[in-house]
Protein backbone atom coordinates (compact mmCIF):
# COMPACT_ATOMS: atom_id res chain seq x y z
CA UNK A 1 0.00 0.00 0.00
CA UNK A 2 1.23 3.78 -1.41
CA UNK A 3 0.06 6.83 -0.25
CA UNK A 4 -0.12 9.52 -2.61
CA UNK A 5 -1.12 13.36 -2.02
CA UNK A 6 -2.82 14.36 -4.63
CA UNK A 7 -4.47 18.03 -5.68
CA UNK A 8 -8.45 18.15 -6.40
CA UNK A 9 -10.28 21.12 -7.71
CA UNK A 10 -12.95 22.50 -4.84
CA UNK A 11 -16.05 21.24 -6.94
CA UNK A 12 -14.45 17.25 -7.03
CA UNK A 13 -13.24 17.84 -3.76
CA UNK A 14 -16.56 18.78 -2.07
CA UNK A 15 -18.38 15.50 -4.22
CA UNK A 16 -16.28 13.70 -2.51
CA UNK A 17 -16.83 14.36 1.00
CA UNK A 18 -20.51 14.49 0.12
CA UNK A 19 -20.43 10.87 -1.07
CA UNK A 20 -21.73 11.99 -4.51
CA UNK A 21 -18.00 11.30 -6.10
CA UNK A 22 -16.62 7.63 -5.60
CA UNK A 23 -14.21 7.60 -8.07
CA UNK A 24 -10.83 9.14 -9.57
CA UNK A 25 -9.64 9.33 -13.20
CA UNK A 26 -6.39 9.97 -13.78
CA UNK A 27 -2.92 10.12 -15.10
CA UNK A 28 -1.32 6.47 -13.82
CA UNK A 29 1.98 8.26 -13.42
CA UNK A 30 2.16 6.90 -10.13
CA UNK A 31 1.63 2.74 -10.20
CA UNK A 32 -1.92 3.42 -8.13
CA UNK A 33 -3.23 0.11 -7.20
CA UNK A 34 -5.93 -1.60 -5.23
CA UNK A 35 -5.38 -0.84 -1.68
CA UNK A 36 -3.33 2.66 -2.12
CA UNK A 37 -4.22 5.77 0.33
CA UNK A 38 -4.57 8.70 -1.84
CA UNK A 39 -5.05 12.29 0.28
CA UNK A 40 -7.21 14.14 -1.73
CA UNK A 41 -6.13 18.14 -0.96
CA UNK A 42 -8.80 20.85 -2.14
CA UNK A 43 -6.70 23.25 -4.45
CA UNK A 44 -8.57 26.33 -5.29
CA UNK A 45 -8.54 26.87 -8.91
CA UNK A 46 -9.13 30.31 -9.09
CA UNK A 47 -6.25 31.76 -6.58
CA UNK A 48 -3.87 29.10 -7.42
CA UNK A 49 -3.31 27.49 -4.04
CA UNK A 50 -4.08 24.76 -1.63
CA UNK A 51 -6.57 24.73 0.58
CA UNK A 52 -6.27 23.78 4.45
CA UNK A 53 -8.80 21.28 4.04
CA UNK A 54 -8.33 17.41 3.06
CA UNK A 55 -9.62 14.24 2.66
CA UNK A 56 -8.32 10.32 2.81
CA UNK A 57 -9.98 7.69 0.50
CA UNK A 58 -8.76 4.14 -0.10
CA UNK A 59 -8.31 2.80 -3.80
CA UNK A 60 -10.84 -0.12 -3.88
CA UNK A 61 -11.17 -1.19 -7.43
CA UNK A 62 -9.07 0.38 -10.51
CA UNK A 63 -9.50 -0.38 -14.19
CA UNK A 64 -6.84 0.94 -16.45
CA UNK A 65 -6.25 0.97 -20.42
CA UNK A 66 -5.21 -1.85 -21.03
CA UNK A 67 -8.03 -3.25 -19.68
CA UNK A 68 -10.98 -3.27 -21.90
CA UNK A 69 -9.35 -0.30 -23.89
CA UNK A 70 -11.80 2.26 -22.73
CA UNK A 71 -9.13 5.07 -21.60
CA UNK A 72 -6.60 6.65 -23.36
CA UNK A 73 -3.41 5.06 -22.87
CA UNK A 74 -1.59 5.94 -19.47
CA UNK A 75 -4.64 6.89 -17.19
CA UNK A 76 -6.55 4.88 -14.51
CA UNK A 77 -10.42 4.93 -13.35
CA UNK A 78 -10.35 4.06 -9.29
CA UNK A 79 -13.03 3.37 -7.50
CA UNK A 80 -12.88 5.18 -3.54
CA UNK A 81 -13.82 4.94 -0.47
CA UNK A 82 -13.59 7.81 1.81
CA UNK A 83 -11.82 6.84 5.00
CA UNK A 84 -12.76 7.92 8.45
CA UNK A 85 -10.73 11.02 10.00
CA UNK A 86 -8.10 9.38 12.80
CA UNK A 87 -5.92 12.41 13.53
CA UNK A 88 -4.01 11.49 9.86
CA UNK A 89 -1.33 14.05 9.60
CA UNK A 90 -1.99 15.81 6.97
CA UNK A 91 -0.53 19.12 6.87
CA UNK A 92 2.64 16.91 6.87
CA UNK A 93 2.23 16.04 3.51
CA UNK A 94 2.02 19.32 2.64
CA UNK A 95 4.30 21.17 -0.51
Amino acid sequence: MTTHKLKTWTPFYEDVVAGRKRFELRLNDRGFQVGDVLVLQEWDQYRERLTDRSVKVKVTYLIDAKAFGALTEGWVCMSIDVLPSDGFPYDELRP
